[in-house]
């Protein structure tokens, strides 16, 4: 898997957190102190993300970074 893969597995995995939890990008971003773009460039994995953002994006989804991580 190269790092574009890995990107897009992790946006996918944010993205189904995010709507099983009935969150929009708009306020997953308010609560990570984020914009709504760079959650959908998160999401589509045009953007790497950096362990403080990964642990704040777990921490408002109140799940494990590892869950987040599916590669």
């Amino acid at each position: 898997m190269n790092v574009e893969q890995k990107r897009q597995a992790l946006g996918k995995a944010v993205r189904a957190v995010r709507e099983e939890q009935g969150l929009s990008q708009s306020q997953l971003a308010l609560m990570i102190g984020s914009s709504k773009s760079h959650i959908w460039r998160i999401e589509t994995g045009r953007v790497g993300v950096g362990i403080d953002d990964l642990g704040r994006i777990a921490d408002a989804l109140d799940t494990p970074v590892r869950d987040l991580l599916t590669f």
